[in-house]
């Protein structure tokens, strides 16, 4: 992971979230899920939960994680699944 603890003048360490938002080497399908977790600073369980509800609410779910593993480049890319494809 590419985090890194910064230390605040008024406070103890706070951990910074990656600079990027890269699909996670950790995963169970693509790594969408624990790329968007490790993005905003939270538990991988709470945006699967988030997604299924918008698949079961929405049925949009599995439309936006597709999309995400198209355009979302790996950990230690930079380059998405669409630009590979596209050959750029």
């Amino acid at each position: 992971m590419t985090t890194t603890d910064t230390h605040s003048p008024d406070g103890p360490a706070v951990e910074a979230r990656p600079r990027a938002l890269r699909r996670s080497d950790r995963r169970i399908i693509a790594g969408v899920c624990g790329g968007v977790a490790a993005y905003i600073g939270i538990d991988v369980t709470v945006v699967r939960l988030l997604l299924v509800l918008l698949t079961l609410i929405f049925g949009m779910g599995v439309a936006v994680y597709v999309a995400a593993w198209l355009l979302v480049p790996n950990q230690g890319s930079d380059r998405s699944q669409v630009e590979r494809m596209l050959g750029r």
